[in-house]
């Protein structure tokens, strides 16, 4: 299936139905009067976020929708038959705009949310409803209201608690294939990823087990918040996440001769993006370590202490180090769910101070004199002897 993220559709809710000119006309009932009836109200447009859905494909080949008119009122007082909502179902992560206005409909955060985004219009009153003591045969009605129609641009953001992020090929949809079930393409050029992966990581025994979802976003490269490359269209996806992984390849197979230079231009184009995803928690993660070239990783590992950065060596061909990476993943998701931050989670693996000796009191003046005049005395004379 293709991953569509962005579409732009157009709702038109129900018109209601108009109201009944109709006077009763039976037999043995003289001057029966108004009994025209109302009419229904048209069908609402919903929106109903699903987990079964995971992406916006549906809504890129099917731009508009209708709900149904409401009924018209017929006589004997009878109102006509409301029209048939239409339920639209959206991913969960999707975010409803307005597209005349630019202001947010709904934020789908959360599956079986449900909201109305286009209401029906209001059944038109038939003529029993404006009798009165002076006008007993009416003759006026109303037309049913038109329903509310508009424009609405949705856009999917993807829920997950890890991003990964890095330069193509550095091993991102690798590592994913090996602690998640997903399976992206992947292949030895680069921009093999061209949309995003979700795959789901479970690490410990089943009675506490720590579940969380990671993100594989497409590859950044320098100059992809100007366009270059995939641009940073899909890095939207990484806004939401708690954390990020930050892949540095450390192998001579990249063809770039420093992973320092690599951190930093990635570094740049997610503040380019302007979401504050550079300051978000990051695990550095120094991946094909197995063909590590030992000059570039002992300068990213210089690096990742002086920025008091987490760095894990792994390799995803060999499995080496995926499973220390993996907890230090959960371990972390797991303490930015309860709120815990890693400064604060720093502070409290600090060592309790040792207790300092306490210091000698310095005698007073009183028991400084004292002691002098007791050495002043005069020695116990000896017992005499027989």
């Amino acid at each position: 299936m293709v991953f569509i993220d962005e579409a732009k559709i157009r709702v038109k809710a129900g018109n209601g139905g108009n109201g009944c000119l109709a006077f009763r006309r039976e037999k043995f009932v003289p001057r029966g009067g108004p009994s025209g009836g109302d009419g229904g109200r048209g069908g609402d447009v919903w929106m109903e976020s699903s987990e079964r859905h995971n992406t916006l494909v549906h809504f890129r080949f099917n731009p508009e929708y209708k709900a149904e008119r409401g009924r018209h009122g017929e006589g004997s007082n009878c109102t006509g038959r409301e029209g048939e909502d239409v339920v639209l179902k959206v991913p969960v992560g999707t975010i409803v705009y307005d597209d005349a206005s630019g202001e947010v409909v709904h934020d789908f955060s959360g599956p079986d949310e449900r909201v109305i985004v286009a209401r029906g219009g209001r059944g038109g009153r038939g003529n029993a409803q404006f009798k009165t003591s002076t006008n007993q045969a009416p003759r006026h009605v109303e037309p049913g209201r038109p329903g509310q129609e508009r424009v609405l641009r949705l856009e999917l953001k993807l829920l997950a608690d890890v991003g990964l992020v890095g330069y193509p090929n550095v091993g991102k949809s690798t590592l994913i294939s090996r602690i998640s079930a997903a399976r992206p393409k992947i292949a030895d050029y680069p921009f093999t990823t061209l949309e995003p992966n979700l795959g789901v990581v479970a690490v410990g025994e089943v009675d506490e087990q720590i579940s969380f979802v990671v993100a594989d976003i497409p590859g950044l490269i320098e100059g992809a918040s100007d366009g270059a490359g995939l641009g940073t269209q899909f890095l939207k996806h990484v806004e939401r996440t708690q954390m990020l992984v930050h892949l540095i390849d450390v192998s001579d197979a990249s063809g770039r001769p420093d992973p320092v230079e690599d951190f930093k231009v990635i570094m740049n184009e997610l503040e380019s993006f302007g979401a504050g995803l550079e300051l978000k928690p990051m695990i550095l993660a120094a991946s094909k370590a197995d063909v590590a070239n030992h000059e570039k990783l002992a300068k990213l590992q210089k690096f990742a202490k002086r920025k008091k950065l987490p760095l894990y060596l792994i390799s995803a061909v060999t499995g080496a180090g995926i499973k220390e990476l993996t907890w230090a993943m959960a371990h972390m998701v797991r303490d930015l769910r309860e709120g815990r931050t890693p400064e604060v989670v720093a502070e409290e693996e600090k060592p309790a101070p040792k207790p300092r000796a306490a210091k000698k009191k310095s005698p007073t003046k009183a028991k400084v004199a004292k002691r002098t005049a007791t050495k002043k005395r005069s020695p116990r004379r000896a017992a005499p002897t027989s």
